[in-house]
């Protein structure tokens, strides 16, 4: 059984598979309201998966620019206007953390951005 609390118009609120305070009833696993909580909740995770991994992609592409920036690749004025202003405000906020490289990794410096 799932253990699930409604509002009152008999949507769900609140899903776990262990008794709660506040919660209105129990339902079978296969209940469908049950089912389209689970299956949404399984979407946002996606969904927030997908958006870390945007963040980290970031991190990785200007990086890129910059290499072939520095290898004489591409110039940055090849970039479009916009791009220009993105990645150099970007670039702005990673310099200004620089006196804290080495105290901060890749992943400590994200969460700070």
């Amino acid at each position: 059984m799932i253990y699930v609390q409604h509002d009152e118009q008999g949507e769900l609120l609140r899903v776990e598979m262990e008794p709660f305070a506040g919660m209105t009833t129990a339902l079978p696993v296969m209940d469908e309201q049950v089912q389209a909580w689970l299956t949404r909740e399984e979407l946002r995770t996606r969904l927030s998966r997908l958006k870390d991994s945007d963040l980290e992609l970031i991190r990785v592409l200007e990086d890129l620019v910059s290499v072939l920036v520095e290898r004489g690749v591409i110039r940055y004025t090849d970039l479009p206007e916009a791009a220009q202003r993105k990645l150099q405000a970007r670039a702005e906020v990673r310099s200004s953390l620089g006196c804290l490289s080495g105290l901060l990794g890749d992943e400590d410096e994200q969460q700070l951005i």
